[in-house]
């Protein structure tokens, strides 16, 4: 049970697709305590496993004073547009405008094997697509127009 670093750009684990959680076990049950504990710090919205260097389908969040978790995540329905600033804890100091769909649904199951969906609009909805998207070894940087991509690359390289 503890706050964990979180993983920055380039780590490889945050370029690989985890793995689905197949069992409910303590490892799994100490993991979700480290990922609620580790999100909740002011102005962080979501954190997926593989940010602090677990490969599993899994991922907390905190929104507007909601703290919660859902393992082996599946994003199921989008709708609407949005695009507005974004950062993330692992490419630290940087926000690009990113174009998201303003509506997600992603179910799963928590540690009772219980089916969870979450859903929302704006930032949740931000959120749930950005975390599912770590959790397919992509990175919000990946979504960003060629030439913004491309600056955001060489200002994390001179750093």
């Amino acid at each position: 049970m503890a706050i964990r670093q979180i993983r920055v750009v380039p780590d490889p684990i945050l370029r690989t697709p985890c793995d689905e959680i197949t069992t409910i076990t303590p490892a799994i049950e100490r993991l979700v305590t480290d990922l609620l504990e580790t999100v909740n710090d002011p102005g962080r919205a979501g954190l997926s496993a593989n940010q602090i260097g677990v490969g599993l389908r899994a991922f907390s969040y905190n929104i507007e004073g909601k703290i919660g978790y859902v393992l082996n995540p599946v994003l199921e329905e989008t709708s609407g547009e949005q695009y507005g600033d974004e950062g993330c804890l692992s490419v630290p100091g940087l926000w690009y405008k990113t174009r998201r769909a303003d509506y997600a649904r992603v179910t799963g199951i928590d540690l009772e094997g219980k089916r969870v969906v979450l859903e929302g609009k704006g930032l949740m909805g931000r959120m749930l697509q950005h975390e599912c998207d770590h959790l397919d070894g992509h990175v919000y940087l990946d979504r960003l127009e060629k030439e913004e991509r491309r600056e955001a690359l060489r200002l994390m390289r001179s750093r």
